[in-house]
């Protein structure tokens, strides 16, 4: 069987920045792939994730895949997948739907970006840092919290963004702790006149992925928290990793809004 790739920066206005995602359209009626060779597909691409879809219904299943194992969400590879199906493969509505493991997800058309209808997952302080962070991470956590919903991620809160950019955690001993994934974040320079109301880093080595640069999935926790402690519905964000991306913010009720662009690297054909 061979399935084209597209290969696309997600959260980027241009290629190498942002978070790149692989994206496999299977054709409509075709059998899907063993889950195994999904997975095999995922690691010889050896990106962060590799999505996977096929038209369903009135939209498309949609399946990512880390190098390791699949997963219940993924930003940036659904922003990804939603800007081919807009760009390379001719979709003309204002709308994609997507069926996921985490229900159904809408990318709409916002100008030059796209806009990400994904559940909220507001987290929930813990009455205490656990000391296995704090050591796996570093540098003076001002208080961990921790989101339920999704990957059951950890979550720590930093003074200033030179904090978490300063971070260089023992990646061997997050990935032994109780958590999919561990968020970093402090507060952006909005009040000093900058761009961003927050920033953030995060860490998922047990899924196979050191740092992830830019994940939309995080931003479902990150959002809430920083709109209740703001004050303000709608924010500006930026992951501060190596590549970096920004992500726009907007919270309303249970669901959070997140929109940027993207920009194709490279399309291919593979044989499985």
């Amino acid at each position: 069987m061979e399935l084209d790739l597209y290969q696309v920066d997600a959260f980027a206005a241009r290629p190498f920045e942002g978070n790149p995602a692989a994206v496999c359209p299977i054709p409509a009626g075709a059998p899907w792939p063993d889950d195994k060779v999904l997975q095999a597909v995922a690691l010889e691409n050896n990106l962060s994730e590799t999505a996977f879809f096929q038209p369903e219904g009135d939209g498309f299943r949609l399946r990512w895949f880390t190098p390791e194992v699949e997963v219940p969400l993924c930003g940036h590879a659904t922003l990804a997948t939603a800007w081919t199906l807009f760009n390379r493969l001719g979709y003309g509505g204002e709308a994609i739907s997507f069926e996921t493991l985490s229900g159904r997800l809408t990318v709409r058309r916002d100008g030059d970006a796209l806009s990400m209808d994904f559940p909220a997952n507001p987290p929930a302080p813990l009455s205490a840092t656990p000391p296995a962070l704090a050591e796996a991470l570093g540098g003076r956590i001002e208080a961990t919290l921790r989101a339920s919903g999704g990957a059951g991620y950890l979550m720590a809160v930093y003074a200033k963004a030179a904090d978490v950019a300063a971070l260089d955690p023992d990646f061997a001993a997050l990935a032994r702790l109780d958590a999919g994934a561990v968020i970093v974040t402090a507060p952006g320079d909005a009040n000093g006149g900058g761009s961003y109301d927050f920033v953030s880093r995060m860490f998922a080595p047990a899924k196979g992925i050191d740092e992830d640069p830019v994940t939309g999935s995080a931003h479902c926790v990150l959002a809430p928290y920083w709109a209740g402690r703001l004050g303000k519905r709608a924010l500006q964000a930026r992951q501060i990793s190596r590549r970096g991306g920004d992500v726009a913010c907007s919270v309303s009720g249970d669901r959070v809004l997140l929109s940027g662009a993207a920009a194709l690297y490279m399309t291919g054909r593979i044989s499985i």
